[in-house]
């Protein structure tokens, strides 16, 4: 169950800190390489690192939608009402199944297109099918923790939801509390 657990905290945010990793290690490797004239540069990293950051959007979207921060204005609904609130964030949530569903179907579409093309990528060669189907990874993960906010929504109904002020000050208390913490370590 603890696996189950740090899966639904992390997965993506793993996925994204690795993209990262690559994209900062290859560049750096591309950097290096070019700067030695005796060896002749990389064709492939440029066209890696352009998937990878990418993939890295189409991952961050159920992300953000599992970490509750997508973009979003929370001014007046933070001087709603608590249930009020409550219905606006599932109701949120179901839109967003929605969307994420809906850019799922046509992103199928694009995918079976560019798999019967038998497109490659100009310099690793990659089939463009398989570079393609984050799309698919992503809606659907994004879909799929859209519907879990909305369960989480749903079952935490009746508990009351901080503003974003008192969200913003609970964080703020915590990360000052976890500070003083480390100090004290350090001493």
């Amino acid at each position: 169950m603890k696996t189950v657990k740090w899966l639904d905290e992390h997965f993506e945010e793993v996925i994204l800190v690795v993209l990262l990793i690559l994209i900062s290690c290859i560049e750096l490797i591309q950097v290096i390489f070019r700067n030695i004239s005796a060896v002749e540069s990389l064709t492939w990293p440029e066209e890696f690192c352009r998937f990878c950051w990418i993939w890295s959007v189409f991952i961050s979207l159920p992300y953000t939608i599992r970490k509750s921060s997508m973009l979003r204005v929370n001014v007046i609904a933070d001087m709603l009402p608590g249930a009020l609130r409550k219905i606006i964030n599932i109701a949120v949530d179901l839109i967003n199944c929605a969307v994420m569903a809906v850019m799922l179907y046509y992103s199928w579409g694009v995918v079976t297109g560019i798999k019967t093309s038998a497109e490659s990528s100009p310099a690793m060669k990659w089939p463009m099918w398989i570079i393609y189907s984050i799309m698919l990874i992503g809606f659907c993960l994004g879909a799929l923790r859209a519907i879990q906010m909305a369960v989480i929504h749903v079952k935490n109904f009746g508990v009351k939801e901080l503003t974003t002020l008192e969200q913003t000050m609970a964080d703020a208390a915590e990360e000052a509390e976890a500070g003083k913490r480390a100090e004290g370590g350090k001493a």
